[in-house]
């Protein structure tokens, strides 16, 4: 098998970053990071944290452990210190992943422009 760097650019503006993992196995792992993300849902807002856009990146390691960088609609959201467990419980559940670690950012702030399309029907925004 060939190895190589890859790094991939989401739809929302994440970046998939990976070394020494296959470009098949490197898909097959950020499809499935990306649907665990997308079981994880803001309480306030009826879309998924990643149609938001509050995942700012993410890391796939060799070892496979994946890092997550996020945000929060606001600095005072009412779940701040609950929705980076509730990531780090979605990926986990992902098969080859070795282990997860989120971490929080508020530069650059989030903002609406971050919204796909699909999170702006969502919330009537489109």
């Amino acid at each position: 098998m060939n190895e190589e760097t890859i790094t991939e650019q989401a739809p929302n503006s994440a970046t998939f970053t990976a070394s020494t993992i296959t470009r098949d196995e490197l898909a097959r792992l950020t499809d499935d990071i990306v649907a665990a993300i997308k079981t994880v849902y803001d309480p306030e807002i009826p879309a998924d944290i990643y149609e938001l856009g509050l995942i700012y990146k993410i890391d796939i390691e060799d070892d496979r452990m994946v890092k997550v960088l996020m945000t929060l609609t606001a600095p005072g959201c009412p779940v701040a210190g609950e929705m980076p467990g509730w990531v780090e419980n979605a990926v986990s559940t992902v098969e080859g992943v070795s282990g997860v670690e989120v971490a929080m950012t508020f530069d650059p702030p989030w903002t609406p422009d971050r919204m796909s399309e699909e999170a702006q029907i969502a919330v009537g925004w489109y």
